[in-house]
């Protein structure tokens, strides 16, 4: 572990896994995923979900918002979206609750679902309950 995340990893010049992975994947015929230069990952300001959105042709508004709050959250960037700052704080903090990594990607997959669910259709709804009472 150091100090920075993968930036300072990878600005001190030590080894990362993503150099190996597109070998690896040839040798056991995957798909490499989410790592530079490879067809399912980040393209210009997109990120790998956006990709997905564009190959699978699934151009719905909540899938646009979605994409803005992963956008967000995979890049620092929560003035793209105030939701994407909730969305990189319980990523990271599944990130700390889960040393498994089929684990993480599970409880992972239902944060993403909740999220979805709300782009779709509680984007409006509030917990101002019960509502402050006028003087």
């Amino acid at each position: 572990m150091l100090e920075g995340g993968f930036l300072a990893w990878r600005d001190a010049g030590l080894p990362l896994a993503a150099t190996e992975v597109a070998a690896v994947a040839e040798r056991f015929g995957a798909t490499p995923f989410d790592i530079e230069g490879v067809f399912w990952s980040h393209r210009g300001e997109g990120r790998t979900f956006d990709t997905m959105l564009q190959e699978f042709g699934l151009q719905t508004p909540t899938l646009a918002r979605l994409a803005l709050l992963v956008r967000g959250a995979d890049t620092a960037r929560p003035d793209l979206a105030p939701e994407a700052a909730g969305l990189l704080a319980a990523s990271l903090g599944l990130s700390r609750l889960y040393r498994d990594d089929l684990a993480q990607l599970d409880a992972g997959l239902s944060l993403y679902d909740a999220f979805h669910l709300w782009c779709r259709d509680a984007m409006e709804e509030t917990h101002n309950w019960p509502a402050p009472r006028q003087a």
